[in-house]
Protein backbone atom coordinates (compact mmCIF):
# COMPACT_ATOMS: atom_id res chain seq x y z
CA UNK A 1 0.00 0.00 0.00
CA UNK A 2 2.92 2.95 1.12
CA UNK A 3 5.28 1.13 -2.34
CA UNK A 4 1.73 2.17 -4.33
CA UNK A 5 1.09 5.36 -2.49
CA UNK A 6 4.49 6.57 -3.51
CA UNK A 7 5.03 5.26 -6.89
CA UNK A 8 1.21 7.11 -7.77
CA UNK A 9 2.89 10.37 -5.59
CA UNK A 10 5.43 10.99 -7.82
CA UNK A 11 4.15 10.27 -11.10
CA UNK A 12 1.00 11.98 -10.91
CA UNK A 13 -0.25 10.75 -14.22
CA UNK A 14 2.64 11.64 -15.77
CA UNK A 15 4.17 9.37 -18.95
CA UNK A 16 6.49 6.89 -17.34
CA UNK A 17 9.14 7.18 -20.34
CA UNK A 18 9.40 10.84 -19.93
CA UNK A 19 13.06 11.36 -18.84
CA UNK A 20 12.43 13.79 -16.15
CA UNK A 21 10.07 10.99 -14.45
CA UNK A 22 12.84 8.65 -15.34
CA UNK A 23 15.22 10.57 -13.13
CA UNK A 24 12.97 11.12 -10.41
CA UNK A 25 12.28 7.67 -9.63
CA UNK A 26 16.00 6.63 -10.03
CA UNK A 27 16.82 9.30 -7.73
CA UNK A 28 14.28 7.62 -5.20
CA UNK A 29 15.32 4.17 -5.66
CA UNK A 30 18.68 5.21 -4.92
CA UNK A 31 18.49 7.20 -2.27
CA UNK A 32 15.82 4.49 -0.42
CA UNK A 33 18.62 1.99 -1.21
CA UNK A 34 21.53 4.35 0.84
CA UNK A 35 19.60 5.01 3.52
CA UNK A 36 17.84 1.20 4.58
CA UNK A 37 21.25 -0.78 3.05
CA UNK A 38 23.33 1.53 5.82
CA UNK A 39 20.64 1.21 8.70
CA UNK A 40 20.87 -2.73 7.50
CA UNK A 41 25.12 -2.61 7.88
CA UNK A 42 25.32 -1.15 10.82
CA UNK A 43 22.30 -3.34 12.30
CA UNK A 44 23.91 -6.74 10.96
CA UNK A 45 27.48 -5.53 11.72
CA UNK A 46 26.28 -5.41 15.63
CA UNK A 47 24.83 -8.68 15.37
CA UNK A 48 27.49 -10.23 14.22
CA UNK A 49 29.27 -9.12 16.70
CA UNK A 50 26.79 -10.27 19.19
CA UNK A 51 26.53 -13.86 17.45
CA UNK A 52 29.96 -14.38 16.65
CA UNK A 53 28.27 -15.50 13.14
CA UNK A 54 31.12 -15.00 10.12
CA UNK A 55 27.77 -15.41 8.08
CA UNK A 56 26.28 -12.10 9.46
CA UNK A 57 29.15 -9.43 9.77
CA UNK A 58 29.78 -10.87 5.85
CA UNK A 59 26.20 -9.99 4.87
CA UNK A 60 26.61 -6.71 6.63
CA UNK A 61 29.54 -5.82 4.61
CA UNK A 62 27.14 -7.57 1.45
CA UNK A 63 24.64 -4.42 2.94
CA UNK A 64 27.34 -1.99 2.68
CA UNK A 65 28.47 -2.62 -0.81
CA UNK A 66 25.02 -2.77 -1.64
CA UNK A 67 24.45 1.07 -0.36
CA UNK A 68 27.64 1.89 -2.18
CA UNK A 69 25.95 0.26 -5.75
CA UNK A 70 23.12 2.89 -4.83
CA UNK A 71 25.44 5.36 -4.65
CA UNK A 72 26.58 4.79 -8.01
CA UNK A 73 22.90 4.13 -9.31
CA UNK A 74 22.20 7.71 -8.16
CA UNK A 75 24.90 9.37 -9.76
CA UNK A 76 24.38 7.53 -12.94
CA UNK A 77 20.83 8.61 -12.71
CA UNK A 78 21.59 12.19 -12.36
CA UNK A 79 24.54 11.91 -15.15
CA UNK A 80 22.27 10.19 -17.52
CA UNK A 81 19.95 12.97 -18.09
CA UNK A 82 22.58 15.51 -19.03
CA UNK A 83 22.11 16.89 -22.08
CA UNK A 84 24.05 15.93 -25.46
CA UNK A 85 27.10 17.74 -26.09
CA UNK A 86 30.25 17.77 -28.49
CA UNK A 87 31.59 14.58 -27.49
CA UNK A 88 28.05 12.63 -26.73
CA UNK A 89 25.98 13.68 -29.13
CA UNK A 90 23.08 11.28 -28.75
CA UNK A 91 22.95 12.06 -25.26
CA UNK A 92 24.62 10.20 -21.71
CA UNK A 93 21.54 7.65 -21.76
CA UNK A 94 23.29 4.66 -21.41
CA UNK A 95 25.31 5.45 -17.99
CA UNK A 96 22.56 3.30 -16.91
CA UNK A 97 23.31 0.32 -18.69
CA UNK A 98 26.44 1.01 -17.01
CA UNK A 99 25.08 1.55 -13.91
CA UNK A 100 22.85 -1.58 -13.67
CA UNK A 101 26.14 -3.77 -14.77
CA UNK A 102 27.92 -2.18 -11.75
CA UNK A 103 25.55 -3.69 -9.35
CA UNK A 104 25.45 -6.83 -11.26
CA UNK A 105 29.47 -7.20 -10.76
CA UNK A 106 28.65 -6.15 -7.28
CA UNK A 107 25.99 -9.33 -6.61
CA UNK A 108 29.01 -11.48 -8.40
CA UNK A 109 31.51 -10.91 -6.10
CA UNK A 110 29.54 -10.79 -2.66
CA UNK A 111 28.70 -14.17 -4.00
CA UNK A 112 32.27 -15.28 -4.48
CA UNK A 113 33.30 -13.71 -1.09
CA UNK A 114 30.14 -15.58 0.90
CA UNK A 115 31.34 -18.94 -0.91
CA UNK A 116 34.86 -18.13 0.65
CA UNK A 117 33.59 -17.62 3.71
CA UNK A 118 31.60 -20.26 3.54
CA UNK A 119 34.37 -22.84 2.99
CA UNK A 120 36.74 -21.32 5.79
CA UNK A 121 33.54 -22.22 8.42
CA UNK A 122 33.43 -25.77 6.69
CA UNK A 123 36.97 -26.23 8.17
CA UNK A 124 37.07 -24.14 11.57
CA UNK A 125 34.03 -24.36 12.54
CA UNK A 126 32.57 -21.64 15.44
CA UNK A 127 29.80 -21.21 17.89
CA UNK A 128 26.86 -19.50 16.93
CA UNK A 129 25.55 -18.09 19.94
CA UNK A 130 21.53 -17.16 19.37
CA UNK A 131 19.69 -14.45 21.16
CA UNK A 132 16.58 -12.70 20.50
CA UNK A 133 18.32 -9.56 19.65
CA UNK A 134 20.43 -10.99 16.74
CA UNK A 135 17.34 -13.14 15.38
CA UNK A 136 14.91 -9.45 15.52
CA UNK A 137 17.68 -7.69 13.59
CA UNK A 138 17.69 -10.19 10.97
CA UNK A 139 13.73 -10.33 10.86
CA UNK A 140 13.65 -7.01 10.95
CA UNK A 141 16.47 -7.00 7.84
CA UNK A 142 14.55 -9.43 6.04
CA UNK A 143 11.24 -7.94 6.13
CA UNK A 144 13.02 -4.44 4.99
CA UNK A 145 15.34 -6.49 1.83
CA UNK A 146 11.89 -8.13 0.75
CA UNK A 147 9.22 -4.59 0.65
CA UNK A 148 12.86 -3.13 -1.53
CA UNK A 149 12.35 -6.16 -3.56
CA UNK A 150 9.08 -5.60 -4.32
CA UNK A 151 9.44 -1.52 -4.45
CA UNK A 152 12.61 -1.50 -7.10
CA UNK A 153 10.88 -4.36 -8.90
CA UNK A 154 7.33 -2.09 -9.38
CA UNK A 155 9.65 1.15 -10.07
CA UNK A 156 11.95 -0.70 -12.31
CA UNK A 157 9.04 -2.45 -14.17
CA UNK A 158 6.78 0.97 -14.22
CA UNK A 159 10.18 2.85 -16.20
CA UNK A 160 11.92 -0.43 -17.87
CA UNK A 161 15.26 -0.15 -16.04
CA UNK A 162 18.08 -2.31 -16.40
CA UNK A 163 19.60 -0.64 -12.75
CA UNK A 164 17.15 -0.74 -10.99
CA UNK A 165 15.70 -4.18 -11.90
CA UNK A 166 19.20 -5.29 -10.92
CA UNK A 167 18.86 -4.01 -7.71
CA UNK A 168 15.54 -5.37 -6.89
CA UNK A 169 17.09 -8.64 -7.43
CA UNK A 170 20.18 -8.07 -5.35
CA UNK A 171 17.41 -7.11 -2.42
CA UNK A 172 15.40 -10.83 -2.92
CA UNK A 173 19.21 -12.44 -2.85
CA UNK A 174 19.61 -10.94 0.47
CA UNK A 175 16.58 -12.18 1.52
CA UNK A 176 17.34 -15.32 1.11
CA UNK A 177 20.86 -15.43 2.30
CA UNK A 178 19.09 -13.72 5.82
CA UNK A 179 16.51 -16.45 5.59
CA UNK A 180 19.28 -19.20 5.32
CA UNK A 181 21.30 -17.88 8.29
CA UNK A 182 17.86 -17.66 10.03
CA UNK A 183 17.47 -21.30 9.32
CA UNK A 184 20.82 -22.47 9.57
CA UNK A 185 21.11 -21.05 13.04
CA UNK A 186 17.73 -22.64 13.90
CA UNK A 187 18.87 -25.85 12.83
CA UNK A 188 22.18 -25.67 14.85
CA UNK A 189 20.28 -24.73 18.07
CA UNK A 190 18.03 -27.70 18.26
CA UNK A 191 20.16 -30.63 16.76
CA UNK A 192 23.71 -29.79 17.34
CA UNK A 193 24.04 -30.04 13.72
CA UNK A 194 26.56 -27.52 12.00
CA UNK A 195 24.81 -26.75 8.71
CA UNK A 196 25.29 -22.75 8.50
CA UNK A 197 28.12 -22.48 6.39
CA UNK A 198 26.79 -25.30 3.68
CA UNK A 199 23.62 -23.64 3.40
CA UNK A 200 25.72 -20.56 2.99
CA UNK A 201 27.57 -21.93 -0.05
CA UNK A 202 24.14 -23.05 -2.32
CA UNK A 203 22.64 -19.63 -1.43
CA UNK A 204 26.30 -17.82 -2.79
CA UNK A 205 26.04 -20.16 -6.06
CA UNK A 206 22.43 -18.48 -6.68
CA UNK A 207 23.54 -14.73 -5.87
CA UNK A 208 26.39 -15.30 -8.83
CA UNK A 209 23.82 -16.71 -11.07
CA UNK A 210 21.25 -13.57 -10.13
CA UNK A 211 24.35 -11.74 -10.92
CA UNK A 212 25.46 -13.12 -14.48
CA UNK A 213 21.83 -12.85 -15.32
CA UNK A 214 21.89 -9.32 -14.66
CA UNK A 215 25.10 -8.89 -16.59
CA UNK A 216 23.47 -10.54 -19.67
CA UNK A 217 20.09 -7.86 -19.21
CA UNK A 218 22.82 -4.56 -18.58
CA UNK A 219 25.69 -5.47 -21.39
CA UNK A 220 22.68 -6.54 -24.30
CA UNK A 221 21.66 -3.06 -24.88
CA UNK A 222 25.27 -1.62 -24.20
CA UNK A 223 26.88 -4.34 -27.25
CA UNK A 224 23.11 -2.91 -29.92
CA UNK A 225 20.94 -5.80 -29.25
CA UNK A 226 18.14 -6.76 -31.66
CA UNK A 227 15.50 -4.07 -30.11
CA UNK A 228 11.88 -5.28 -28.66
CA UNK A 229 9.59 -7.81 -31.42
CA UNK A 230 6.40 -5.41 -30.22
CA UNK A 231 8.42 -2.15 -30.82
CA UNK A 232 8.99 -3.30 -34.48
CA UNK A 233 5.31 -4.30 -34.56
CA UNK A 234 4.53 -1.04 -33.89
CA UNK A 235 6.68 0.83 -35.84
CA UNK A 236 5.78 -1.21 -38.81
CA UNK A 237 1.92 -0.89 -38.16
CA UNK A 238 2.14 3.19 -37.92
CA UNK A 239 4.48 3.09 -40.59
CA UNK A 240 2.41 1.52 -43.49
CA UNK A 241 -0.83 3.07 -42.55
CA UNK A 242 0.55 5.98 -44.83
CA UNK A 243 -0.75 5.20 -47.97
CA UNK A 244 2.62 6.16 -50.04
CA UNK A 245 4.61 3.89 -48.49
CA UNK A 246 4.04 0.19 -49.77
CA UNK A 247 6.55 -1.57 -47.76
CA UNK A 248 9.85 -0.77 -45.64
CA UNK A 249 13.02 -2.82 -45.09
CA UNK A 250 16.20 -2.36 -43.65
CA UNK A 251 14.98 -0.99 -39.93
CA UNK A 252 17.48 -0.06 -37.62
CA UNK A 253 16.92 0.89 -33.75
CA UNK A 254 19.57 2.11 -32.39
CA UNK A 255 19.20 2.44 -28.47
CA UNK A 256 21.07 5.44 -26.42
CA UNK A 257 19.39 5.08 -23.27
CA UNK A 258 15.54 4.18 -22.34
CA UNK A 259 13.97 6.74 -23.78
CA UNK A 260 16.61 8.12 -26.33
CA UNK A 261 16.13 5.91 -29.57
CA UNK A 262 17.03 6.55 -32.81
CA UNK A 263 15.31 5.08 -35.98
CA UNK A 264 15.66 4.81 -39.54
CA UNK A 265 14.48 2.46 -42.57
CA UNK A 266 14.05 2.24 -46.23
CA UNK A 267 10.52 3.27 -47.10
CA UNK A 268 9.41 2.27 -50.99
CA UNK A 269 7.42 4.22 -52.39
CA UNK A 270 5.57 4.01 -56.14
CA UNK A 271 7.67 6.03 -58.77
CA UNK A 272 5.19 7.31 -60.43
CA UNK A 273 3.90 9.68 -57.78
CA UNK A 274 5.04 13.32 -57.50
CA UNK A 275 8.33 13.69 -55.34
CA UNK A 276 6.97 16.74 -53.39
CA UNK A 277 3.81 14.92 -52.23
CA UNK A 278 6.22 11.69 -51.64
CA UNK A 279 8.56 14.26 -49.99
CA UNK A 280 5.41 15.76 -47.66
CA UNK A 281 3.95 12.22 -46.58
CA UNK A 282 7.45 10.76 -45.64
CA UNK A 283 8.14 13.62 -43.82
CA UNK A 284 4.50 13.64 -41.78
CA UNK A 285 5.52 9.34 -40.69
CA UNK A 286 8.62 10.74 -39.59
CA UNK A 287 7.20 13.41 -37.42
CA UNK A 288 4.46 10.64 -36.10
CA UNK A 289 7.32 8.39 -35.13
CA UNK A 290 8.99 10.85 -33.40
CA UNK A 291 6.24 11.87 -31.31
CA UNK A 292 5.06 8.20 -30.32
CA UNK A 293 8.33 7.20 -29.40
CA UNK A 294 10.11 9.68 -28.41
CA UNK A 295 12.78 8.94 -30.79
CA UNK A 296 14.64 10.72 -34.15
CA UNK A 297 13.36 9.34 -37.44
CA UNK A 298 15.14 8.90 -40.51
CA UNK A 299 13.14 7.68 -43.55
CA UNK A 300 14.78 6.71 -46.90
CA UNK A 301 12.57 6.95 -49.68
CA UNK A 302 13.29 3.75 -52.53
CA UNK A 303 11.07 4.70 -55.39
CA UNK A 304 9.56 1.14 -57.16
CA UNK A 305 7.82 0.66 -60.55
CA UNK A 306 4.39 -0.71 -59.88
CA UNK A 307 3.35 -0.16 -63.68
CA UNK A 308 6.05 -2.27 -65.13
CA UNK A 309 4.27 -6.27 -65.82
CA UNK A 310 7.94 -7.36 -66.55
CA UNK A 311 9.30 -5.90 -63.29
CA UNK A 312 6.23 -7.25 -61.43
CA UNK A 313 6.64 -10.55 -63.13
CA UNK A 314 9.85 -11.15 -62.16
CA UNK A 315 9.91 -9.96 -58.80
CA UNK A 316 7.15 -12.31 -57.77
CA UNK A 317 9.17 -15.55 -59.84
CA UNK A 318 12.36 -14.09 -57.64
CA UNK A 319 10.46 -13.35 -53.94
CA UNK A 320 9.16 -17.70 -54.67
CA UNK A 321 13.05 -18.28 -55.05
CA UNK A 322 14.12 -16.61 -52.04
CA UNK A 323 10.87 -18.13 -50.04
CA UNK A 324 13.13 -21.32 -51.08
CA UNK A 325 16.03 -20.18 -48.45
CA UNK A 326 14.37 -19.16 -46.08
CA UNK A 327 10.53 -18.01 -45.51
CA UNK A 328 10.93 -14.97 -44.05
CA UNK A 329 13.31 -13.75 -47.44
CA UNK A 330 12.41 -10.62 -48.87
CA UNK A 331 13.26 -9.12 -52.53
CA UNK A 332 13.37 -5.06 -52.86
CA UNK A 333 14.72 -2.68 -54.41
CA UNK A 334 14.30 -4.55 -57.83
CA UNK A 335 15.39 -2.74 -61.48
CA UNK A 336 15.81 -4.59 -64.78
CA UNK A 337 18.70 -2.84 -66.88
CA UNK A 338 17.64 -3.35 -70.66
CA UNK A 339 20.18 -4.28 -72.75
CA UNK A 340 22.32 -6.62 -75.00
CA UNK A 341 22.59 -8.72 -72.07
CA UNK A 342 19.81 -7.82 -69.41
CA UNK A 343 21.07 -6.91 -65.87
CA UNK A 344 18.36 -7.44 -62.44
CA UNK A 345 19.56 -5.71 -59.55
CA UNK A 346 18.17 -6.11 -56.03
CA UNK A 347 18.40 -6.83 -52.43
CA UNK A 348 17.66 -10.25 -50.35
CA UNK A 349 16.84 -9.62 -46.89
CA UNK A 350 18.13 -13.24 -44.86
CA UNK A 351 18.24 -14.04 -41.12
CA UNK A 352 22.04 -13.56 -39.55
CA UNK A 353 21.09 -16.94 -38.27
CA UNK A 354 21.36 -18.64 -41.94
CA UNK A 355 24.26 -20.61 -41.99
CA UNK A 356 25.03 -20.39 -45.64
CA UNK A 357 27.82 -17.94 -46.64
CA UNK A 358 26.57 -14.43 -48.77
CA UNK A 359 28.95 -15.75 -51.99
CA UNK A 360 27.12 -19.15 -51.41
CA UNK A 361 23.30 -17.63 -51.61
CA UNK A 362 24.16 -15.34 -54.56
CA UNK A 363 25.05 -18.27 -56.46
CA UNK A 364 21.56 -20.78 -55.50
CA UNK A 365 19.75 -17.68 -55.86
CA UNK A 366 21.55 -17.02 -59.47
CA UNK A 367 21.39 -20.82 -60.50
CA UNK A 368 17.62 -20.77 -59.64
CA UNK A 369 17.16 -17.53 -62.07
CA UNK A 370 19.36 -18.90 -64.96
CA UNK A 371 17.01 -22.31 -64.97
CA UNK A 372 14.08 -20.02 -65.31
CA UNK A 373 14.89 -17.19 -66.91
CA UNK A 374 18.01 -17.64 -68.71
CA UNK A 375 19.81 -14.51 -70.33
CA UNK A 376 20.33 -12.56 -66.91
CA UNK A 377 23.04 -10.71 -65.58
CA UNK A 378 22.33 -10.64 -61.99
CA UNK A 379 24.05 -7.97 -59.06
CA UNK A 380 22.53 -9.50 -55.87
CA UNK A 381 22.85 -7.65 -52.51
CA UNK A 382 22.66 -9.71 -49.48
CA UNK A 383 21.24 -7.69 -46.42
CA UNK A 384 21.43 -9.74 -42.66
CA UNK A 385 18.28 -8.81 -40.72
CA UNK A 386 16.21 -9.12 -37.71
CA UNK A 387 13.42 -10.48 -39.44
CA UNK A 388 11.21 -8.97 -36.70
CA UNK A 389 11.89 -5.94 -38.46
CA UNK A 390 10.36 -7.22 -42.10
CA UNK A 391 6.82 -6.94 -42.86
Amino acid sequence: MFTKFLINKYAEGADLKSPELRKRFGILSGTVGIIANLLLSVGKFFAGIMTGSIAISADAFNNLSDAISSIVTLICFRTSDSPADREHPFGHGRIEYISGLIVSIAIIFMGIEFIKTSIEKIFNPEPVVASTVPIVILVVSLIIKLWMGYFNNKIGNAINSTAIKAAAFDSVSDSIVTITILVGMAVTYFTGFYVDAYSGILVACFVILTGLKMIKESTGPLLGQAPDPELVKSINSLVLKCPYILGIHELTVHNYGPGKLVISMHAEVPANKNIMELHDAVEEVESKLKHKFKCQATIHIDPIVIDDEQVTDMKDKLSAIVKLIDKSAQVYDLRIVPGKLKTLIFHVSIPYDLKETDKELKKSIENSIDSIEPGYECIINIDRVYFDSQI
